[in-house]
């Protein structure tokens, strides 16, 4: 089973969103080309261990009809070598994360190849939302373009 890991700065706010936006977008098989059982996981590279979700991610998934349970996980290099494809919201995730998997020859990019995708943290909730709007219309364009032309 090939693995996706999406990631950010504390892994509570715009992973979590990639994560259960993907997982949803795979579930109802909105990515043509991509098996539905893809496994996705998000984690942070500055991240503290066990911290919950942000109640305003978690209500801008809710909209959606998606739910996810996860605390943050911060990441590692055996995170990175685990990975099929790695996909960090800015530069700075994808330098930090190529940093810590110094010779990995696992695919790490930037999530929306234009642009960082902004951190909402302790913004409001319209913040949130135009975030997770923006994750929900990449994750399905990233996803085909990098996997299903390397599908195995």
């Amino acid at each position: 089973m090939r693995t996706v890991l999406f990631i950010c700065t504390g892994n509570t706010c715009r992973s979590p969103l990639a994560e259960g936006i993907a997982r949803e977008a795979l579930r109802s098989g909105a990515i043509e080309g991509v098996e539905r059982d893809l496994f996705v996981a998000s984690a942070g590279v500055h991240a503290e261990d066990g911290m919950p979700i942000s109640e305003e991610s978690r209500a801008a998934l809710a909209r959606r009809g998606i739910e996810i349970d996860g605390k943050s996980t911060p990441l590692t290099s055996e995170m990175i070598e685990r990975a099929d494809l790695v996909l960090g919201m800015t530069d700075s995730h994808v330098h930090s994360a190529r940093m810590i998997a110094q010779g990995s020859e696992t695919p790490i990019e930037r999530l929306d190849p234009d642009g960082d995708i902004e951190d909402p943290i302790g913004q409001s909730q319209d913040v949130y939302d135009r975030v997770a709007l923006r994750i929900e219309s990449l994750i399905p364009v990233r996803l085909h373009e990098l996997l299903a032309a390397s599908r195995s």
